[in-house]
């Protein structure tokens, strides 16, 4: 079972959350929090295996109680669900370790997609999330590294810089999906990188990927 706790100062977005979540196989729903605070005292307490938070809560800030659920659970991996995209949210959230980050406006399969993603390690964003970061590094004038990578895994680095978790490249590429883990794994430990976000970036350094591909 993935083990989840629910973090949201509205009582309504949780009980939804709740209610949903607990219809789905091998996911369990072990506890809640309505501030940041509460968040990082009830994942201390529990262990979960994925704190699904909003970022803007009474008491403490997403970005601190990120940091602050990483060092108090470092298994539990943290996944945004909010309602801001902008700059100002949604760099410090990733700077700070989230697994993922997530618009309100995600399709229920897909949210339950991202929460076995996150358990499995993998960092899962919003499209409209992945362009900004894609579009942020872009702008910058860091000259493109060179790639120690095969052309299959440019081409899976390359996918996964536009958003695309492992069961979406596997279908683009008509591949399997573990051989699609197995390139991301590959991928990571050539770049030496530690997860799809770091991954991400590196591509548009490296010129794999345009910021209008992300869309």
């Amino acid at each position: 079972m993935i083990r989840i706790l629910i973090a949201d100062d509205h009582a309504v977005v949780r009980q939804g959350l709740r209610t949903f979540l607990e219809l789905q196989d091998e996911i369990e729903v072990v506890g809640e929090a309505a501030d940041g605070e509460a968040a990082v005292a009830e994942t201390e307490r529990l262990q979960p295996d994925v704190a699904l938070m909003d970022l803007v809560m009474p008491r403490l800030g997403g970005e601190e109680a990120i940091r602050r659920i990483a060092e108090v659970s470092p298994a539990t991996r943290v996944v945004v669900l909010t309602s801001f995209a902008e700059d100002s949210k949604l760099f410090p959230a990733v700077r700070a370790g989230a697994a993922g980050y997530l618009l309100k406006d995600v399709q229920p399969r897909e949210l339950v997609g991202a929460i076995r993603a996150a358990d499995a390690g993998e960092t899962i964003l919003h499209p409209a999330v992945a362009a900004r970061l894609v579009e942020d590094v872009a702008g910058r004038a860091d000259p493109a590294p060179r790639t120690p990578l095969t052309e299959r895994e440019r081409e899976v680095l390359a996918l996964i810089a536009r958003g695309m978790a492992n069961k979406l490249i596997a279908l683009e590429l008509g591949v399997a999906e573990r051989t699609v883990k197995t390139h991301v794994s590959n991928i990571l430990g050539k770049l030496g990188l530690s997860d799809r976000t770091q991954a991400a970036l590196w591509a548009v350094r490296a010129g794999l990927v345009e910021p209008c591909q992300s869309r």
